[in-house]
């Protein structure tokens, strides 16, 4: 399964990568419902991963090797089996503990039609009805992710006090901040009404979609950032999947998050207009807030970008030139574990898919498990150094030419690449300047500059090469072809 005394054998590799920080999911108490996210005890660690004495010894170890620790903060829901929600089952409609979570009569004759039309993010309607103690038909509970992740409900006092207890324990424990999960969630609009339009897509929604990105959230912001501003050099950052730059920037006001997942690069395709485009929109955004850009391709719940940009060389190569994009920009980059080696997704069997997606669509929507596959260590299956055994998600014998053991020793590795970037950016005064300069560029090309510096990155999607801009290389994603970029291709030049 992985576990914290694993990720602590590893801080090891990590410093050497030059990361600063460690971002951890959820390894709370959980059914695994969801990988997880259905926390059953915010305020302890499952036994599959550990135990609290296990967490704090990687807590320790990791401050020793310089890097930060952030975990995973899930606000918008328990998991079914928490001792609230179960309490809330067991209790009668219009009582206390259900006044937790959002517990509604149901529409129609006897109540048998859900509260309203909204879906669930996995598919399938987001209310599930729960029987009355004599067996007729009950109310119904919200839940915007699987019915074993029930929604809070924001409205009520105990929650937020829940939460806050939550916040102290794991920072009095020494954590440096938290990953808000869905924060963009956790208020819902007045009423519950239906929603006009849904967009059933995973971690897509409308513009005005009733179930996220309501002004109430901002509030839940300011408590947990006043907590924060008790403890120094804490921070948080925000899964915020919210596309309106206008209203992205109310998540990382002054007052708000520190920082917010911005997902554009992660939407653009490989083009050099599309790249440019969630560039601009990403700067936009934060332009007028105290916030650094924050920068991903990738993370647990989207494909790799080897894969979403071509699969196999064609994937590989387009995914080392993004790579260079990204660390030449300025703000805080994300690195998800195994993008270093140039990992694609995993195609498995349908046997062995663990993502509620999976089920919830009714075996049309295979879900995130192949992104989700773990690192190969060193060589030999089928565990590839991840474990001994037989991992949680099969890993496939193309693994076994990619692990880190294997790109350690190659210097035309992705890894090797990726090191060397890091390395540049913490080191080179190229990297300072906190602005862009767009540069003119052929067709399919772009081109900037860090202001007040003298490094450009360039990059190529088009399917020529093109003539490199002047200046001496510090890097490149691959081979040049003499003066000039190939497609697929990017490069750092002073």
């Amino acid at each position: 399964m992985g576990d914290l005394e694993g990720i602590r054998s590893r801080l090891g590799y990590l410093e050497l990568l030059g990361i600063d920080a460690l971002w951890l999911t959820p390894f709370y108490t959980s059914p695994m419902a969801d990988h997880g996210y259905d926390v059953a005890d915010p305020r302890d660690v499952d036994p599959v991963f550990g135990d609290l004495e296990a967490f704090d010894q990687l807590l320790a170890d990791a401050h020793e090797h310089g890097l930060r620790v952030t975990i995973d903060l899930v606000p918008n829901h328990t998991s079914s089996e928490h001792e609230w929600f179960r309490a809330a089952v067991d209790s009668a409609a219009g009582s206390p503990e259900r006044a937790r979570y959002h517990f509604r009569p149901g529409r129609g004759p006897d109540g048998e039609e859900p509260p309203n039309n909204w879906t669930s993010v996995f598919g399938g309607p987001a209310w599930t009805r729960v029987p009355n103690a004599d067996g007729t038909g009950g109310e119904w509970y919200l839940h915007l992710f699987s019915p074993e992740q029930p929604d809070l409900d924001w409205a009520n006092p105990e929650v937020w006090a829940d939460l806050e207890k939550t916040l102290r324990f794991w920072l009095d424990r020494g954590v440096d901040g938290f990953r808000i999960d869905v924060a963009h969630g956790m208020s819902k609009a007045d009423g519950l009404p239906d929603a006009r339009r849904l967009d059933v897509d995973l971690l897509r929604n409308a513009e005005d979609d009733p179930r996220f990105d309501q002004d109430g959230v901002h509030e839940i912001h300011r408590r947990i950032r006043a907590v924060l501003d008790e403890y120094p050099d804490r921070m948080a950052v925000g899964e915020v999947w919210v596309g309106d730059d206008e209203r992205f920037a109310r998540y990382v006001r002054a007052d708000e998050l520190h920082l917010g997942f911005n997902f554009r690069l992660v939407r653009a395709g490989f083009d050099a207009a599309e790249i440019r485009g969630a560039i601009e929109h990403a700067l936009a955004a934060v332009a007028a807030v105290p916030a650094p850009p924050t920068w991903t391709l990738s993370n647990h719940d989207v494909s790799r970008p080897v894969t979403r940009y071509g699969g196999g060389e064609l994937g590989t190569v387009r995914a080392r030139a993004l790579t260079l994009v990204e660390l030449a920009l300025p703000g805080v980059v994300y690195l998800y574990n195994g993008e270093e080696l140039g990992l694609p997704d995993v195609d498995l069997p349908d046997a062995v898919l663990q993502d509620p997606v999976w089920e919830r669509s009714g075996h049309t929507e295979r879900g995130r498990d192949g992104c989700r596959v773990p690192v190969p260590w060193e060589d030999g299956g089928p565990g590839y150094g991840f474990t001994g055994g037989d991992p949680w998600l099969p890993m496939p014998p193309e693994y076994g030419r990619l692990t880190v053991a294997d790109q350690l020793e190659d210097t035309g590795s992705t890894l090797s690449l990726v090191r060397r970037a890091i390395e540049l950016r913490k080191t080179h005064d190229g990297f300072r300047g906190g602005d862009l300069e767009w540069f003119g560029a052929p067709e399919g090309c772009l081109a900037f500059r860090r202001a007040g510096t003298t490094l450009v990155c360039a990059l190529n999607t088009s399917a020529e090469p093109v003539p490199l801009p002047p200046g001496e290389l510090l890097l490149s994603s691959g081979p040049l072809a003499g003066d000039m970029l190939p497609p697929d291709t990017a490069c750092w030049l002073e």
